[in-house]
């Protein structure tokens, strides 16, 4: 059966639901409170906010600026270490620290010296005869050359002098001259001092790598103190020095004297040169005086006699010869001489051109 359909019997329009718009769904950010307790201390803080930033936005957002910086500032000081006071020490130690971890290049000397190492050797004079080599023909002389001398030499005597600290108590009773030599061509030609040379009846050349070999005096100049010497033996990696003219020096030039000063060595020692065309007079009755000098302050003592005066290239300008010390001790006061190499390699037939 068919059901009749209800209706209210009431005759008024039956109202409409409809929710109230509250002031969140007005403004988000609104916080409702408590109409009847007052609005709280963070609802009165915003609204304070409010009204003052809408009324001095500009002035807020300077004042903001502001407080940050002081803040980042301040921030910095905080994580800033604790300043030191710099004292002179610490201002030498922050130096040094620098200079030592700072490459070192090797200094002019030192370049100098490895360079003209090589060439120089050790000459010792022995008075006993080796059996072993008295049957070797000795080697033929240089042309032009006057025949050696024999026994001692017409230059200066050689005087032993006191055995230093350091060197073998019987290194002088072993050897009769101790001096010095530099290799000038492949074919092991040896200059030195004629008073070093000619002052034994035999002679032993050590050369840089340890070979050690009998020489012989091929030539000699003693109006200059020189002597041409050979060596029986050569080492297989013999390497003559670079020989250049001394009329390229200058007072004040920097020069390198390498030997073996009492037997110790090879010794370099640096330093200037003092003076050119120099002579210096025989120190004995009927020695002849030497011309034409290089004078330096490199220096130089017994032993370094015959050995090469090089430049800031390592290049020989000189043979050492000689010292000056007017108290008659052979001992070095800051005077020495060179022998020019044009007379020198002009003596031994070489050009140092």
């Amino acid at each position: 059966m068919k059901r009749r359909p209800l209706y209210s019997r009431s005759t008024g329009t039956r109202p409409t639901t409809t929710r109230r718009l509250g002031p969140l769904d007005r403004n988000p950010s609104y916080i409702p409170y408590d109409f009847d307790e007052g609005p709280t201390p963070r609802q009165r803080a915003g609204a304070l906010w409010s009204k003052v930033y809408g009324k001095h936005q500009g002035k807020v957002l300077v004042a903001i600026s502001v407080l940050a910086t002081l803040a980042v500032v301040g921030a910095y000081d905080l994580i800033q270490p604790e300043q030191q006071n710099l004292t002179q020490r610490k201002l030498a130690d922050a130096v040094n620290l620098v200079l030592d971890e700072r490459p070192r290049a090797p200094s002019v000397a030192s370049l100098a010296y490895a360079r003209i190492i090589p060439s120089v050797v050790q000459v010792n004079g022995l008075e006993e005869e080796d059996p072993a080599s008295a049957d070797v023909p000795d080697p033929l002389p240089l042309p032009g050359t006057p025949p050696p001398p024999q026994g001692q030499a017409e230059g200066p005597p050689v005087e032993v002098p006191a055995t230093p600290e350091g060197v073998e108590e019987d290194f002088h009773e072993k050897y009769t001259a101790v001096g010095t030599g530099v290799v000038i061509d492949d074919q092991g030609t040896i200059l030195t001092n004629l008073h070093v040379a000619a002052a034994a009846k035999k002679l032993k050349i050590i050369f840089h790598d340890g070979t050690e070999s009998e020489a012989f005096i091929i030539g000699v100049k003693p109006e200059s103190d020189l002597a041409i010497v050979r060596a029986r033996t050569l080492p297989d990696d013999l390497v003559p020095a670079t020989l250049t003219a001394s009329n390229t020096l200058r007072p004040g030039d920097e020069v390198i004297a390498v030997g073996f000063p009492f037997g110790i060595g090879p010794s370099a020692s640096f330093g200037v040169v003092s003076g050119l065309l120099r002579t210096l007079e025989g120190q004995g009755e009927g020695e002849q005086s030497i011309q034409n000098l290089i004078q330096f302050d490199a220096a130089a003592n017994p032993g370094n006699s015959g050995g090469p005066l090089v430049n800031a290239d390592g290049e020989v300008v000189g043979i050492v010869t000689a010292i000056l010390n007017p108290s008659g001790i052979r001992t070095f006061l800051g005077i020495g001489f060179a022998v020019p190499i044009e007379t020198a390699a002009g003596a031994a037939g070489e050009s140092p051109l």
